[in-house]
């Protein structure tokens, strides 16, 4: 007979705790769900873990504050909370580990054509092309797609009904956003000399 998800065997509230001990056990918990996790953690899969009256927002606080100087920190990205090397370390990773296969190999077109359907979402492929001048290939659009970037959004009610293209939660993951508010607007872009001032 298979458990129930929503009620493991799990003492959420821990009453023969005292009061600091019960805290610290609610954080380790937390730590222990993100690290496991390879996606952002929703507040209520968190809330599973511990007591009734604990806030996951004030033990989420606590648990930051107590990993700080440390390789790694907790990101609050795509709804959510999860464990990721601190940008810092980032040469570290790249001369020891093999991260071929994230974003590191993308060419600079790739992400521009990335951030076309960020800030145009949804957006067709012949939108895409109204912004670049060109034909953007079905392969770039696979490529973005495998790395689960982007996904297909509603069908575009012009003659056809061609797909569009939205970006989705791994977008945000990969580039360290809440949510697509996060994106920089145009002034920043041009100070960043991402994008021309015309």
């Amino acid at each position: 007979m298979a458990k129930d998800r929503s009620e493991p065997d799990l003492d959420r509230e821990l009453p023969d705790l005292p009061p600091e001990l019960r805290w610290r056990e609610w954080m380790r918990r937390i730590e222990a769900v993100l690290f496991a996790s390879a996606s952002p953690v929703p507040r209520e899969d968190l809330a599973r873990v511990v007591g009734q009256g604990a806030s996951v927002d004030l033990l989420v606080e606590d648990l930051i504050a107590d990993l700080e100087g440390r390789a790694f920190e907790v990101a609050q990205v795509a709804g959510g909370w999860l464990f990721r090397t601190r940008a810092t370390y980032a040469p570290a990773i790249r001369a020891a580990a093999d991260v071929k296969d994230q974003l590191l190999d993308l060419s600079e077109f790739d992400v521009a054509v990335l951030a076309a359907i960020a800030y145009h979402q949804p957006i067709t492929r012949d939108g895409l092309k109204d912004i670049f001048g060109k034909e953007i290939s079905l392969d770039l659009i696979g490529r973005l797609h495998a790395r689960d970037l982007i996904g297909t959004g509603p069908r575009s009610p012009r003659r056809g009904a061609p797909y569009t293209f939205v970006t989705t939660d791994q977008f945000l993951v990969a580039f360290g956003m809440e949510s697509l508010i996060d994106l920089p607007d145009r002034e920043q872009l041009v100070d960043a000399g991402v994008v021309g001032s015309s």
